[in-house]
């Protein structure tokens, strides 16, 4: 399936302003803005919480593959889409991170 394809089968995100990643600390490491450009991440971490409760190695996997196309995008360019980077990173090992909601006002 395409990233837009299985964009429409993930809850929907009006009500979030952002996704927070967080370290094992309590870090902030990145956010997510819910914003044009960036919306589509939000979806993706967003589903990754809600199924997998953080971001470890098997969501991680996961995400990747929720991702599609842009998947292969981001293996051959590395840089060009940061959110699906750290997905990579964390499947390869890097540390589990929490996955924080920030909610619309």
């Amino acid at each position: 399936m395409s990233f837009a394809e299985n964009l429409k089968k993930m809850p929907g995100v009006s009500h979030l302003a952002a996704i927070l990643l967080l370290d094992a600390a309590g870090n902030e490491v990145a956010r997510i803005e819910n914003k044009p450009g960036s919306a589509g991440s939000v979806s993706v971490y967003n589903h990754l919480a809600q199924t997998y409760g953080s971001l470890t190695q098997e969501a991680a996997r996961k995400g990747l593959e929720l991702y599609a196309e842009h998947t292969e995008d981001a293996r051959l360019n590395s840089g060009k889409h940061p959110n699906i980077d750290r997905l990579f990173a964390i499947a390869e090992g890097a540390p589990v991170l929490r996955i924080k909601h920030q909610f619309a006002l």
